[in-house]
């Protein structure tokens, strides 16, 4: 998050980042395949329906506060910071890419609780807080998948 960026632009940012993130995850899931396919392919279904429930509490927190979410497919790929996947990836390179995107979106959520916090929007920021705190176990847990 750069300096400029306003909390409802944080906010859209991530409301993009977790449609494109849904969107990954559901083709990731469909496309998974190999020994783990059974594993994964039920995790990925999880975490797309964790990223959908994620995705109605961020547009709604925008309402709230007074803010207009993004709402389109052309939106959320202009304001993502994350890439859709369109490779034909293994299993193991999938989940990688879903540390490396949970990464990000952690990295941006961190900044975002400075923005609430200078807002004095307390809500937003303990969202954010529990969205870190979600995204980080699922990266243990995966990187720790990898390593097996």
């Amino acid at each position: 998050m750069t300096q400029t960026m306003t909390l409802e632009q944080v906010m859209n940012q991530q409301l993009a980042n977790w449609n494109v993130l849904y969107t990954k995850l559901h083709r990731f899931h469909w496309y998974v395949k190999g020994p783990h396919f059974f594993t994964l392919h039920e995790k990925f279904e999880e975490l797309y329906e964790e990223a959908a429930a994620t995705i109605d509490e961020l547009a709604e927190r925008l309402l709230i506060t007074g803010g207009k979410p993004v709402s389109t497919l052309k939106e959320y790929i202009q304001y993502a910071t994350i890439e859709e996947s369109t490779e034909n990836l293994t299993a193991e390179e999938m989940v990688q890419t879903i540390i490396n995107d949970f990464s990000l979106i952690v990295s941006e959520l961190n900044s975002g609780k400075e923005a609430a916090e200078h807002e004095n929007d307390e809500v937003t920021s303990d969202m954010f807080t529990e969205l870190i705190e979600k995204l980080s176990k699922h990266n243990w847990m995966l990187t720790s998948f990898l390593q097996a």
